[in-house]
Order: structure tokens, then C-alpha cells, then sequence
């Protein structure tokens, strides 16, 4: 008898290709790594128009050294996205068994991002576009997440 648990959904005892859950959810997750693979890469080459638009970062207020320090710290967020993108990509075709914990792992980003934000706020200029942009995909990743753990009636065949 197979272990249905939740437990047992976000970390299978065999990390196959086999996906389990709602096939709507494995459409989201492509869409969603799509997104983080290009928000990833436009972080790392465009760092300083990011930092000022899509977060309403004033670097024009700060001095040089802390604008490049900011600018730096995109590239490097940047890099961490892009690299969670690539790691979405390769459960995606080879390991779907872990989609839950991939979108387990997607949704702690913002939501750790909310938690740390509220704690050590940084200023901005005016309402910044990337806050809705993180809503909505912290929204598409907990639909996602739902829709992976849901069990089908019918269980995916192993090749």
C-alpha cells in the first residue's frame, strides 16, 4: 500500500518522473520557471534599471559605494533566482517526483522576502511594480502547490 501523507508528497521515497498530482500544476510550474529563469537573467544584466524600477530603489540618494553595493546585490539575487529557475527546469524533465517540493521551496522565497522586508524594510520611491509581480506569482505558486499535492484517481504509470 503506498503512503499517501503529505510528508510522503514533498519527499518521495523515489525521486522518479513520475508526477502524481493535478497536470495543471506541472503547466504553472513551466510558467513560473520561465518567469524566474528571465527575472533571474534580467536581474544579473540590468541590476541597476531593476533595482530602481522594478523596486523603487532611489540609488540616486545614496553615495556611490552603497549604489554599487546595491546594484551588486541584485546580481547576486539575480544569480540565486536564475539558478532556482535551472533547478525547476531539471525537475521538470527528469524529475517530477519533486514538484511539490519545488513549489514548496518557490513559495518560501517571497514569502520569506515579506517576512524580512517587514522586519528591515527598505525605502522606496512611490509603489513598486515588482511587489505585484511577487504577489501574483506568490499567488500562481500556492495554486500550483495545491493542485501538485492533489492525488489523482487514476496513478501515472512508471516507464
Amino acid at each position: 500500500m503506498k503512503d499517501l501523507s503529505l510528508f510522503s508528497r514533498l519527499f518521495p521515497k523515489h525521486i522518479d518522473n513520475a508526477f502524481r498530482g493535478h497536470p495543471l500544476a506541472i503547466w504553472l510550474l513551466v510558467s513560473i520557471t520561465m518567469a524566474e529563469l528571465v527575472i533571474g537573467g534580467n536581474s544579473m544584466i540590468n541590476r541597476r534599471f531593476v533595482a530602481t524600477s522594478a523596486d523603487g530603489i532611489p540609488l540616486d540618494r545614496y553615495g556611490g559605494g552603497g549604489a554599487q553595493a546595491v546594484v551588486s546585490l541584485f546580481a547576486l539575487l539575480g544569480l540565486s533566482r536564475l539558478l532556482l529557475g535551472l533547478q525547476a527546469a531539471v525537475i521538470l524533465l527528469r524529475y517530477r517526483a519533486m514538484i511539490p517540493l519545488m513549489y514548496l521551496l518557490l513559495i518560501t522565497r517571497p514569502v520569506g522576502g515579506m517576512i524580512l522586508a517587514r522586519v528591515d524594510p527598505i525605502v522606496s520611491s512611490g509603489a513598486p511594480a515588482g511587489d505585484t509581480v511577487v504577489l501574483v506569482l506568490l499567488v500562481t505558486l500556492t495554486v500550483g502547490f495545491a493542485l501538485s499535492l492533489l492525488m489523482r484517481k487514476r496513478p501515472i504509470e512508471q516507464n
